[in-house]
């Protein structure tokens, strides 16, 4: 425990933000780029119904990372937390919690899917045209499930025992893989969205063993010995219910992405493409800033349970700093550089101006989005899911949705187009007036106990 000390209380703020954030914001832009692979490879047939296959069916993909959010981020802050108050056994139990939790939870949306996988592809709003394209992705990303949710969730699980740089490398051994895949699958045997899937479901599949690797053999505080789970149930509980406003977040995502594509659907596949694309190019800036926060958080998490106020609060200000500047810059290329973005993905001039449009109207809030995660993942490193959660539903869910209809009513495509900036702004007006309240109360929960 020393070394977590080291880093969590006595390290310098400014370099112990840094070695979190950066091995975590590196494996947030490898999921990224995993995700952005299949896009651009599928792009290379210059098919649009392909690409907006693999855009209809990745709602799926992000609901995927819902449930592996709510179970890592979940289990990363608690295992934190638990190790700031020195309970190492109760640290295991919620590290061997959501490895068994998200095999099953994996196994069960694997049925779910395979049983209704007619149904399921037109709420997604597939086409005639995008159909089959549609189905063959889905097919093997369902079958895949278990090994996808598994890999994803210890990817942030990991980083609760203050392990960024494991986190790091099981992520990049699926991207590698998945990326010297992908076009082997997809161009060299012609196998399309189904080559994208299983390039995808492979890459996730090394992940997994890399992170069984790590727990047996490397993790100092983790387990995923099964005799750990006969007394985690409050442990279980307290995961759940800490996780649930990055997994309320994704699903949202997922759902909000369901909504937009069948809003597009009137513009035809060409349009549907076109948001695909800019949907995984904009993830680019999401993640970079959920890498940040997310990579802080077991510091947050250490200092709440240590009672270390004042060092939790330079943190806090320090990220806060770092996302703004870092979502300046990204946000400011993709303005710029519109059109040769989503160039790079397809080579169609349609595809190329619904598309530069998309982009700049979402990204003029990527300087401030890392704001509203900040105060996520602050809020649940202070043990206060609720507010958490209702954050999560302001954004895709109170504003996104209703946002979507009113907006595309009165202003047609480009209203869809201003939709996400606009629910992300009220978003995060609401985030920081409840970071500052929860801050004062963290004050004057601490000063009284000094009393």
């Amino acid at each position: 425990m020393k070394s977590d000390q080291e880093l969590f209380l006595r390290t310098p703020v400014k370099k112990a933000v840094l070695r979190m954030a950066i091995p975590t914001v590196i494996s947030s832009l490898v999921l990224v780029i995993y995700n952005m692979a299949d896009t651009f490879f599928v792009g290379q047939t210059n098919d649009a119904c392909q690409v907006a296959a693999v855009s209809l069916t990745n709602a799926v993909f992000v609901m995927y990372m819902a449930v592996a959010n709510l179970i890592g981020i979940g289990g990363s802050a608690v295992i934190s937390i638990l190790l700031g108050q020195k309970e190492e056994k109760r640290a295991k139990e919620a590290s061997a919690f959501c490895f068994y939790s998200a095999l099953a939870v994996g196994l069960v949306a694997a049925v779910a899917i395979l049983l209704g996988m007619d149904p399921l592809l037109r709420i997604l709003g597939s086409t005639p045209d995008t159909w089959e394209f549609s189905r063959d992705y889905l097919f093997y990303i369902a079958v895949g499930a278990p090994f996808i949710l598994l890999a994803n969730a210890f990817g942030h699980v990991v980083r609760g025992e203050g392990a960024a740089s494991a986190s790091m490398l099981g992520g990049m051994i699926g991207t590698v893989a998945n990326i010297i895949l992908d076009p082997i699958f997809i161009l060299t045997l012609d196998m399309g969205t189904a080559g994208a899937a299983i390039a995808t479901v492979l890459g996730n599949v090394f992940g997994c063993v890399y992170y069984i690797y790590y727990l047996t053999r490397k993790s100092p505080l983790l387990s995923m010995h099964p005799r750990y789970l006969a007394s985690c149930g409050r442990i279980a509980r307290r995961v759940v219910s800490i996780g649930i406003p990055a997994g309320i977040n994704s699903a949202l995502m997922s759902i909000s992405t369901v909504l937009l594509n069948n809003a597009l659907v009137p513009y035809g596949d060409t349009a549907v493409a076109a948001m695909g694309i800019v949907t995984k190019v904009y993830m680019f800036i999401v993640f970079v800033h959920m890498g940040i926060t997310n990579g802080i958080q077991p510091l947050l998490g250490y200092c709440h349970g240590a009672g270390a106020a004042k060092r939790f609060g330079s943190i806090l200000r320090f990220s806060g700093a770092l996302t703004v500047v870092c979502g300046t810059l990204l946000s400011g290329f993709y303005i710029a550089f519109a059109p040769g973005v989503v160039r790079v993905f397809i080579d169609d001039a349609q595809v190329i101006e619904y598309g530069a449009a998309m982009l700049v109207a979402t990204s003029l809030a990527g300087p401030v989005l890392g704001l509203l995660f900040l105060t996520i993942n602050s809020l649940q490193a202070m043990d206060r899911p609720v507010p958490a959660t209702l954050l999560s539903l302001f954004r895709q869910g109170v504003f996104f949705i209703p946002l979507l209809f009113v907006l595309g009513r009165l202003f047609g495509l480009n209203g869809i187009n201003f939709t996400q900036t606009t629910a992300d702004y009220l978003a995060i007006v609401i985030a920081l007036f409840l970071l500052v309240r929860a801050l004062r109360q963290q004050r004057a929960v601490l000063a009284a106990q000094e009393a």
